[in-house]
């Protein structure tokens, strides 16, 4: 044990000087999962996309159709920003991408209306960005909807029909809705648990990578044994390892679900104990693919180069960006094999939705499986590296 123990502080020490000795791993594992919580969470910032511009075209120009542009215009999410003559100038604005909704108000618009016939208007709506579709769309259908019912209401009046029982007529059903975990429906509070995840999981792995390949480029496995040993158990080393990694993102993953979240007022609806056991499992899960892939890479660029450009099918194949159920099962499967995809649903339910550690435990077994595979792989990787070492260095001895 005593061995065992001067193994693990002199791979621990050896390990912190190496990390704030290199400006590069710094930069990563230190600076980066900051930087980048805090861009993404300003763009975000705003939560809800409110005002979107649109074009009307009244070729009515009555009071009646005013007063649904003006309905138009008083919504939050949408503002009429131009009124167009004729389709083509509204498909010029459209293609100048000064609006993303045109809605064309036809000439015999009152007429229909008074006359109790059904009034047609045309909505045209830019289907090719998602979030100025959704916002556009549900804005016009809600507020032609509630023009329509306004109609029929005083159709019913004049009729003779009471108030009651006209509202009961042109409104049969009425519904409450309650947003559940993200009650003001905003973009951040959805996206930024999943890539929050993504980003510790990714600066991980290019940090710890790039520290491999630097020894691997210059043969600096070898310091890892203490001074006067020839041999080492390569699992104190790893552990060694493993422990610097989990202390150095256990504080800057304290600012960011404590500090950061309440500053960007994120959903906290997990307790404490949830998150922290949560979030060690994950951590354990990551760091130790870091530490199994690190032994692959021969030069320190190898890690940027061969793991930057996997963010984003990380993301994907982790079921947020695009719902689970609409990707092929086989992909969906091979995403398992990586610890964000279950530390994304997992955390998601723990913090956003407040689940506990029993209702997480399949994705907390799947992590802690992962952590056991990878840091097994990490043990082989570091003794065949060692052993490869050694061999060189015989072999420049028995030259000399």
């Amino acid at each position: 044990m005593s061995s065992y123990r001067q193994q693990l502080r002199s791979v621990m020490g050896n390990e912190l000087r190496t990390i704030f000795g290199d400006e590069g791993v710094l930069l990563v594992l230190v600076l980066a999962l900051l930087i980048y919580a805090t861009v993404y969470s300003l763009a975000y910032g705003s939560q809800v996309l409110r005002n979107v511009p649109i074009g009307v075209i009244d070729d009515c120009s009555t009071s009646t159709s005013r007063s649904l542009v003006e309905a138009f215009d008083a919504g939050p999410n949408t503002v009429v920003a131009y009124e167009p003559t004729d389709m083509q100038e509204a498909e010029r604005l459209f293609f100048d991408r000064k609006i993303y909704g045109v809605v064309y108000i036809p000439s015999d618009y009152e007429q229909n209306l008074l006359g109790g016939l059904q009034a047609n208007v045309a909505i045209y709506c830019d289907a090719s960005y998602f979030l100025m579709y959704r916002q556009v769309f549900q804005e016009l259908v809600t507020t032609i909807g509630a023009t329509g019912a306004m109609v029929e209401f005083q159709r019913l009046v004049a009729k003779g029909a009471n108030i009651p029982q006209a509202q009961a007529t042109t409104q049969p059903v009425i519904y409450q809705s309650h947003n559940l975990f993200n009650p003001y429906l905003g973009y951040g509070s959805f996206a930024m648990p999943a890539i929050i995840m993504v980003i510790i999981q990714q600066t991980l792995l290019i940090g710890i990578g790039m520290i491999g390949g630097t020894w691997r480029e210059f043969g600096l496995y070898s310091k890892l044994r203490p001074a006067g040993r020839r041999r080492m158990s390569t699992l104190p080393i790893v552990l060694g390892r493993g422990l610097v990694y989990a202390a150095i993102y256990g504080v800057t993953c304290t600012y960011i679900l404590a500090l950061h979240y309440r500053l960007f007022h994120f959903p906290m609806n997990g307790t404490t104990g949830a998150v922290l056991g949560f979030m060690a499992a994950y951590l354990a899960a990551c760091i130790a693919l870091g530490l199994a892939v690190s032994t692959l890479f021969r030069y320190r660029e190898n890690s940027l180069l061969l793991l930057l450009w996997t963010s984003i099918p990380l993301l994907m194949l982790s079921g947020v960006s695009f719902p689970r159920e609409g990707i092929p099962g086989w992909l969906y499967a091979f995403g398992q094999i990586f610890p964000s995809s279950h530390g994304v649903e997992g955390f998601i339910r723990v913090q956003s939705m407040g689940a506990s550690l029993a209702e997480v435990l399949p994705e907390i077994k799947a992590l802690l499986m992962l952590a056991a595979i990878y840091g097994g792989l990490a043990c082989i990787g570091i003794h065949c590296v060692l052993k490869r070492e050694e061999r060189e260095q015989e072999g420049r001895e028995a030259m000399e």
